[in-house]
């Protein structure tokens, strides 16, 4: 029975995730903030991670033979790599665009599952090798247990935080492609330290000189703010006085934000160790409360304090705001899933939770619109999905 709540979270995940893609267009609360604050797509992501680190705890309660596990554990991680580059690398054109391949020179490296994977691996590899055999009696002996793990995830932390507020972002240029064959340059001036704006933070730099501007995703999410569009928070003209970052692209998915990425699947991973290690139902649902609530305290104390949630540069406030929220929401499906039995509500989606992986392939990634976008009457335009409304 302790499955039935890691299905029920992802079902509830997948079908938000469903709801905010094809609502985010009109609804702003359902599109991911242009950069600070948080809206309610901004938790999918977090949520998918939070859930994975849960899983993994499950999956790794005994592991009699390290070095395989490793093995198994690299490859999955490598699998969902590729076929991310494959589906969020430019590969597929979009939905009314039946044409398809990629230039490898201007590839996107990073994205939504090549992030998974990172934090995947690296969340396996800790909960493989870096757990004490102590046994555990309350939630003093659990953090003894696994007091590495809990190192390495606050080792990451100091690091991002280091690397975000600590490295120093020069001026920057980028081109874009004009009328015709013409290229226009901006210049983006920066010669700062700690800045978590959009043009000069350190996450956008080290992805600029590591993986090449080039290889980022070319719709950054701050476009829709109101300093690059007139009808933000959507999409829109750029304003008379836009800043020169607002064409530029920008990961939203990049190195630096995936490393916290991982925190979050590290925090997932110890409240999948509350389900292993204690039996009772109020000691569950208290050791996943406490830290919760804690979390989420400290994230708005940061946020009050100007150290603001973002999710672009995926910071420690949104990290514990998003975290915390979903210890809560997982929690509270236990109470009701597992506690008092109403899996009334989770069985229609019991498939979408065991197949989440496969259904944001389908449908986030577009997979599904485009294959059926294949199949028309005389011209592309008359197909099913001009008249369900799924537009480009």
């Amino acid at each position: 029975p302790v499955y039935i709540c890691a299905d029920a979270f992802r079902q509830w995940k997948v079908l938000l995730m469903i709801i905010v893609d094809d609502a985010g267009s009109f609804l702003p609360a359902m599109n991911h903030s242009p950069w600070e604050g948080v809206t309610i797509a901004d938790f999918v992501m977090p949520f998918f991670l939070f859930i994975v680190g849960v899983a993994l705890a499950l999956a790794y309660k005994r592991v009699p033979d390290k070095l395989d596990a490793t093995r198994k554990a690299t490859l999955r991680a490598l699998k969902l790599f590729c076929v991310g580059l494959v589906l969020q690398g430019g590969f597929f054109h979009g939905v009314r665009s039946l044409t398809f391949g990629v230039d490898i020179t201007q590839i996107r490296l990073m994205g939504i599952l090549q992030r998974i994977a990172i934090a995947y691996l690296v969340t396996a590899l800790c909960q493989i090798w870096l757990k004490g055999d102590d046994d555990v009696d309350s939630g003093l002996d659990l953090i003894k247990r696994y007091r590495y793990q809990l190192l390495a995830g606050l080792l990451i932390t100091i690091t991002y935080m280091v690397l975000l507020y600590g490295t120093y972002v020069p001026d920057w240029e980028y081109r874009i492609s004009g009328p015709g064959s013409t290229e226009k340059t901006f210049t983006v001036k920066c010669g700062v330290r700690g800045d978590s704006g959009p043009g000069c933070n350190a996450v956008g730099m080290i992805d600029r000189k590591i993986l090449g501007i080039q290889h980022l995703y070319g719709r950054p999410v701050y476009a829709r703010s109101q300093q690059c569009s007139i009808d933000s928070p959507q999409n829109g003209p750029l304003p008379p006085d836009a800043p020169s970052w607002c064409q530029a692209p920008f990961d939203p998915e990049g190195l630096l934000s995936s490393v916290m990425a991982i925190v979050t699947c590290l925090i997932g991973l110890q409240y999948g160790h509350i389900i292993v290690h204690f039996q009772k139902h109020r000691e569950r649902i208290m050791h996943w409360l406490v830290p919760s609530f804690g979390m989420l305290v400290l994230a708005f104390a940061m946020d009050f304090f100007g150290m603001h949630m973002n999710k672009p540069l995926y910071t420690v406030s949104y990290t514990l705001c998003t975290a915390g929220t979903a210890g809560l929401l997982f929690a509270g499906i236990y109470t009701l899933v597992d506690l008092y039995g109403y899996r009334r509500p989770t069985i229609a989606m019991e498939w979408m939770g065991m197949h989440a992986l496969m259904i944001f392939v389908l449908i986030a990634c577009n997979i599904l619109p485009i294959f059926i976008h294949g199949f028309y009457w005389g011209e592309p335009n008359n197909n099913l999905l001009k008249f369900i409304g799924i537009r480009a």
